[in-house]
């Protein structure tokens, strides 16, 4: 195992004998010996694809009401990010259908899942799908007829968002990652040509503070950066009863 700051190591003979809670020293670090979870996972994943951080992902988990026992399908799998925050608020009676068209990328993104499936105490009901979202449907129907919320990280989403709203509930809601003005717009135009409410559109900034050296906090150094644009959308029913 090859850890950032630490070095490579043989992990299983470094920790025998140790138990959760203990203190150890590695090189010239001191650690502590916890259970792994969510952050601990998240942290030593592998990534070939850019990832859809805890900041967007915790308001799309949030906003669109996904929890135990939700039924959602990811366009966009790429290392897993997205899909580990989905199967830790999931749990064992949710089904997460994640589709992705490079197989380098859905490598990655298993093995991180797989680790996860490790440590978390409830897992999902979890498909790996591999093919290009617009023509992999009659796959993603035999695992899930309707789908409670759909999120979409491609290149460009409003191609594949007529693919996918026939997959969602009446009272679903679809969201588009987009890191491009113009794709947000785009993806916009084709949620209210489908019929789709737009409900929140807009991007998360976050802010990060640090102690001073000589005493009181401040922002920190890290920068304001833009992650993405995101969309969410919700499906209504076609037509009002008379």
């Amino acid at each position: 195992m090859k850890i950032r700051g630490l070095g490579r190591f043989d992990a299983e003979n470094l920790l025998r004998g140790y138990s959760i809670g203990d203190r150890i020293t590695v090189g010239q670090k001191s650690l502590t010996i916890v259970e792994a979870w969510l952050p601990e996972a998240r942290r030593s994943m592998a990534r070939r694809a850019q990832v859809i951080g805890a900041k967007d992902a915790g308001f799309i988990v949030s906003w669109m009401g996904i929890g135990s026992g939700s039924k959602v399908l990811e366009g966009g799998h790429g290392s897993g990010g997205l899909a580990m925050h989905l199967a830790s608020v999931l749990g064992k009676s949710g089904l997460l259908a994640s589709v992705e068209s490079r197989p380098e990328h859905a490598e990655v993104g298993k093995s991180n899942m797989d680790r996860l499936r490790e440590v978390l105490p409830e897992f999902p009901e979890w498909h790996l799908i591999g093919g290009e979202m617009s023509e992999v449907g009659e796959q993603v129907s035999d695992v899930c007829e309707k789908f409670d919320a759909a999120i979409i990280d491609l290149a460009e989403p409003w191609k594949v968002l007529a693919s996918i709203e026939p997959m969602l509930r009446i009272g679903g809601r679809v969201a588009c990652y987009c890191p491009t003005s113009s794709q947000l717009e785009r993806s916009w135009e084709s949620c209210e040509d489908l019929g789709l409410i737009v409900e929140w559109s807009g991007e998360i900034i976050e802010r990060r503070w640090s102690k001073a050296s000589k005493g009181g906090v401040r922002p920190g150094n890290q920068p304001m950066g833009h992650t993405a644009f995101l969309l969410i959308a919700g499906k209504i029913a076609p037509h009002e009863e008379e």
